[in-house]
C-alpha cells in the first residue's frame, strides 16, 4: 500500500473519530474489563498438572505457532505508538484523541502480553521446551520489524478487528480438541479477553461508519484485500506452519468477514452503494477462502 502520511503519525485531526466517540468506546471496553475479571499467569492454571503428552504432534506444533505470534506483541504495540503518539509532535486535538486511545492500547498490551507470557509458560510446564531456548527462540521473530503502512486511523481498528475475531475463533477451535484440561484453560482464558478485544475494535469501525460513512469504505477494502496476520511476511515457513495447524483446528481469517458485514449492519440505517460493494467484496473474499 502507499502511504501518504509521515511515517511517524496519522498527521490531521480531521480523519480521526471525534474525541468523545473515542472516550465512549474506551470507556465501555475498560468498564467489560474490570480488576475481579483479571488473571495472572503465575496462579491462573495449575501448572503442575500440564502435560504436552496428551497432546497430539499438531496440537504441540499450533501452541508453538501462537505463541510466536502473541510474543511479536512489543513490536505490534509499538504500530499504534507510532501512528498515535502522545508527544508535541501532534496538534492539541489529534493528542486529545491519542491520549484516549492510550488508555485503550496500554490495557490491551498487558492483555496480550500475559497471553505470550501464558504460552510461554504452558510449553515450559508441560515440557515442550526450556525456557532460555524458547526465549532465544521467540527472540528471532521478536526482533524483525513489523508495520501496518495505512493511510486512514481506521485501518488499524479495521485490521485488529480482523485479527482479533479470527485469533479468538481459532482458540476456541483448539480448546475443543485439546487433550490436555490445563492448556484447554489457558485457551478459555485467551477466547474471553480477544473476544473483548474484538468488542472494542467493532465498536470503534462502527463509530467511524457512522460518522464519516462511505469516505471509509475504501480504506476498510483496502485492509481486506491486503491483510496479513502479524510475521506472515517475515517468519520463515510462515505459510506452510500456518497450513499445517489450520488443519488441527479449523482456522479461516476470512470467517471474520461475517463479523465484519454485521457490524456494517448495525452501524448503518441505510446501505449506500460503496457500502453495498464492500459488502460483496468480502462475501467473494469468504466464498473464495
Amino acid at each position: 500500500m502507499t502511504r501518504d502520511f509521515p511515517a511517524h503519525a496519522i498527521p490531521t485531526a480531521a480523519i480521526l473519530l471525534p474525541a468523545d466517540e473515542l472516550t465512549t468506546a474506551v470507556d465501555g471496553f475498560l468498564a467489560a474489563s474490570p480488576a475481579a475479571r483479571a488473571w495472572d499467569v503465575e496462579t491462573a492454571f495449575d501448572w503442575a498438572r500440564a502435560d504436552a503428552g496428551r497432546l497430539t504432534e499438531g496440537q504441540r506444533s499450533a501452541v508453538q505457532f501462537v505463541t510466536y505470534i502473541e510474543d511479536h506483541l512489543p513490536g505490534y504495540f509499538d504500530v499504534y505508538q507510532r501512528y498515535f503518539p502522545v508527544d508535541d509532535s501532534v496538534d492539541a486535538d489529534t493528542f486529545v484523541h491519542n491520549r484516549e486511545l492510550y488508555h485503550f492500547t496500554v490495557r490491551w498490551a498487558v492483555e496480550e502480553d500475559t497471553h505470550a507470557r501464558a504460552l510461554a509458560r504452558y510449553q515450559q510446564a508441560a515440557g515442550m521446551a526450556e525456557r532460555s531456548t524458547l526465549r532465544d527462540e521467540l527472540a528471532v521473530e521478536g526482533r524483525k520489524p513489523f508495520d501496518l503502512p495505512y493511510r486512514h486511523p481506521v485501518q488499524f481498528f479495521a485490521y485488529a478487528l480482523v485479527q482479533e475475531k479470527a485469533t479468538q475463533m481459532y482458540y476456541q477451535q483448539l480448546r475443543e480438541v485439546s487433550g490436555d484440561p490445563v492448556l484447554a484453560a489457558v485457551l478459555t482464558r485467551l477466547t474471553r479477553d480477544e473476544a473483548r478485544h474484538f468488542s472494542f475494535m467493532a465498536d470503534v469501525v462502527g463509530r467511524y461508519l457512522r460518522t464519516q460513512g462511505d469516505a471509509v469504505v475504501e480504506p476498510i477494502r483496502e485492509v481486506v484485500a491486503g491483510f496479513r496476520m502479524p510475521l506472515a511476511d517475515s517468519m520463515r515457513g510462515y505459510w506452510r506452519w500456518a497450513l499445517r495447524i489450520a488443519d488441527v483446528a479449523d482456522y479461516d481469517h476470512t470467517a471474520a468477514y461475517e463479523h465484519l458485514v454485521k457490524i456494517i449492519d448495525r452501524a448503518v440505517d441505510t446501505r449506500t452503494e460503496p457500502l453495498d460493494e464492500l459488502v460483496r467484496f468480502l462475501d467473494r473474499c469468504r466464498s473464495l477462502a
